[in-house]
């Protein structure tokens, strides 16, 4: 299985997910593969934001390899799921997607079972409490994934 998250800029809430879902999966020992991208060009190169780097790596994940890129229209024929953080993600993904693309396309927080918030928030003109607000709900959204899948978490 293959598995895009995507957010707008791919430098906050995108890379977070992706680095947690990466540990947590190993850790459950399934064998999925994941990356992020966002929707818009903006970034595409640029690091992950320092605080999402900062509140990310405060909990074990590392940001520091990354690197924002596009979503790319090969990501709809490579990915079984693309997994948006918000419904503007929503929408903007749905537009660009080719016809068979529609059906891979789904919300994070509520594909992965969690029912609120159905949003994950973007922080980046927050403060660094909503960026740890992002790991958290990264977490929560990846467990439920795990449970989805059928696999336990094994312990830290």
């Amino acid at each position: 299985m293959r598995i895009l998250f995507v957010c707008m800029g791919n430098i906050c809430r995108s890379p977070v997910v992706e680095a947690v879902a990466r540990t947590r999966f190993a850790r459950a020992g399934l064998d999925i593969e994941v990356d992020s991208a966002g929707t818009g060009n903006w970034h595409a190169g640029n690091a992950a934001d320092p605080r999402s780097r900062a509140s990310a790596l405060a909990r074990g994940y590392d940001l520091s390899a990354h690197r924002a890129r596009q979503v790319t229209a090969d990501d709809f024929a490579q990915f079984d799921k693309l997994l948006v953080m918000d419904r503007t993600n929503l929408r903007d993904l749905t537009r660009i997607a080719p016809g068979e693309g529609h059906d891979r396309i789904a919300m994070f927080l509520p594909w992965a079972g969690l029912a609120d918030p159905h949003d994950l928030p973007d922080p980046y003109y927050g403060q660094a409490q909503d960026f740890d607000n992002v790991v958290t709900l990264a977490e929560r959204g990846v467990d439920g994934l795990i449970e989805r899948l059928g696999r336990p978490i094994k312990a830290q």
